[in-house]
């Protein structure tokens, strides 16, 4: 791990939230993510999943956690099992935990070595009457590969049939979108990384410029700054890339007079940022593309101000829709008198503007939350609104990370620069 360890009563809170929310005399089991080949003898980095690190602290494969609130035995109503560690592994593959140091980033008194776990599954888990399973129910996840909590699950209701099987997701969906003090630290530090890494390329961006350079500016400024890395892989489109968006190719030259559309951040602690900002190459925007630009920005501002407690998902986006046919209007991409006669259910606005302004943020970059719950006191959303102009060949996005609480909002991007002046200002200094 690159990042300081987390205080580890964030994950002692985690757990007193999710056990007090487990029907009577269950037991929930949590397996870390599986490591995934990359080829013949090498595996991808290791990612840990993040319902296991929320309630554990554990950033390490081969780990799997126990929550027993009811366990007859005291010593096992939390326990955590970890890969026991040799002089051969700590050669060849590096450091592992020690129980010590599980328990000290976990707050977990019990620690056992994975040998272990079979045996004092099969000595407990006959004194519970419902089993929980960690399921992945983000529904933005398309399920084709049987993770290891699955397999895992097939394996338990073959060797434990008269179980009661219940979903670890239901409760995890509604604790984790509710952000504490240590996780919204950890937010800030990603945001600041972040900051820097922009502001870092540009002074660096100049016609001639590869978009794979920029990204070597922005790593390298992630990881001097103990970041993960990249929160998700980064977009630097420049000219017409930008209409693509989930374009990561990064592969091309940026020229004089284009723009490039940015969207990439750091990730801290397992704790993401998301920004996207949309910058001339050339440090000067057209007249054009700076009418867009702050077309983009008023919409994201006006949008801003919606995210606070108690505003519904569906509603929001619907206005945050009005608010851009009224800019794409004024910037001639639509016809008054055609948006008044245009289908409700298929808004003229989506041909410039064809994804969300929002998501929940956190230990994934689109969080774990549901669609259909009111905004609460705790959310993190981007607020993203974007114009994509393929005729022109050019698109801006704009994007920051607001934290909802009981007095309003806080945005956690306050101090990077979004005014068209500012960027201007800094890419000429």
């Amino acid at each position: 791990m690159k990042y300081q360890p987390l205080n580890n009563e964030l994950f002692i809170l985690n757990r007193k939230n999710f056990s007090n929310r487990l029907k009577p005399c269950s037991i929930a089991i949590f397996h870390s993510n599986d490591e995934f080949p990359r080829n013949g003898d090498q595996n991808f980095i290791f990612k840990q999943n993040p319902d296991f690190f929320y309630l554990s602290g554990i950033d390490q494969e081969q780990s799997i956690l126990l929550i027993f609130p009811d366990c007859p035995n005291p010593l096992y109503k939390e326990v955590l099992f970890l890969r026991q560690t040799s002089e051969h592994i700590a050669i060849w593959e590096g450091h592992k935990y020690t129980k010590e140091e599980a328990r000290a980033a976990s707050g977990i008194d019990s620690i056992c070595w994975l040998s272990e776990y079979e045996t004092i599954l099969h000595t407990i888990i006959n004194y519970a009457e419902n089993v929980y399973i960690n399921t992945n129910e983000n529904d933005r996840y398309s399920h084709t590969v049987p993770y290891r909590d699955i397999r895992m699950l097939e394996t338990l209701r073959v060797k434990y049939p008269l179980h009661n099987y219940e979903r670890s997701a239901l409760i995890l969906r509604d604790l984790r979108v509710v952000k504490s003090d240590v996780e919204i630290e950890a937010t800030k530090k990603a945001c600041e990384i972040t900051r820097d890494g922009f502001i870092r390329v540009l002074k660096f961006v100049k016609p001639g410029v590869a978009e794979y350079e920029i990204e070597a500016e922005i790593t390298h400024e992630f990881l001097r700054q103990r970041a993960t890395g990249h929160a998700y892989s980064p977009i630097l489109a420049s000219g017409k890339n930008a209409n693509c968006l989930h374009y990561n190719d990064n592969n091309q030259v940026c020229h004089d007079g284009d723009v490039i559309l940015f969207d990439f951040a750091a990730e801290y602690a397992n704790y993401n940022a998301d920004m996207s900002r949309t910058i001339p190459v050339n440090g000067r925007y057209t007249k054009r593309q700076r009418d867009v630009y702050n077309a983009v920005l008023r919409v994201m501002r006006q949008a801003t101000q919606m995210l606070v407690a108690g505003t519904i998902w569906n509603e929001y986006h619907d206005e945050v829709g009005k608010i851009m046919t009224g800019e794409l209007i004024g910037l001639g991409l639509l016809n008054k008198h055609d948006v008044d006669k245009q289908d409700p259910k298929m808004p003229l606005y989506k041909k410039y503007f064809m994804h969300g302004t929002s998501h929940h943020l956190g230990l994934d970059v689109h969080d774990f939350a549901s669609r259909y719950k009111p905004f609460e006191v705790g959310n993190i959303l981007t607020c993203e609104p974007g114009i994509y102009i393929p005729e022109e060949g050019f698109a801006v996005r704009i994007e920051n990370d607001i934290l909802i609480t009981k007095n309003g909002n806080v945005d956690l991007m306050a101090d990077i620069p979004v005014e068209a002046d500012h960027i201007e200002e800094i890419m000429n200094s």
